[in-house]
């Protein structure tokens, strides 16, 4: 297997993995912070992984630009899920 069967393999995978556990856990999550909850240590646990997987992704990612609006539509969405999360955990610690 040359390098450019394993990357597409690697895409077909992450593909998948996306459609089938992180958009709609990350989805979940934007519902739940926008109806005002807060994260909870799983939740941070998820963004956690995302991350770490984002940041080893990044090369491959690049070579592939039919990915990059993807990838940053994804990266506006955890952006958003943690931004109104920390929103509500202000809110939640302000009041008596």
């Amino acid at each position: 297997m040359d390098s450019k069967e394993k990357e597409a393999g690697i895409l077909q995978a992450l593909a998948e993995r996306l459609e089938s556990q992180r958009l709609p856990r990350a989805l979940a999550m934007k519902k739940r912070v926008d109806d005002g909850d807060t994260l909870n240590e799983l939740d941070i646990q998820f963004l956690k992984e995302v991350l770490d997987d984002a940041q080893r992704l990044m090369p491959i990612v690049e070579r592939h630009p039919e990915w990059q609006n993807l990838a940053a539509s994804l990266i506006n969405l955890y952006q958003e899920i943690t931004s109104k999360a920390l929103e509500n955990e202000t809110h939640q610690k302000g009041k008596p």
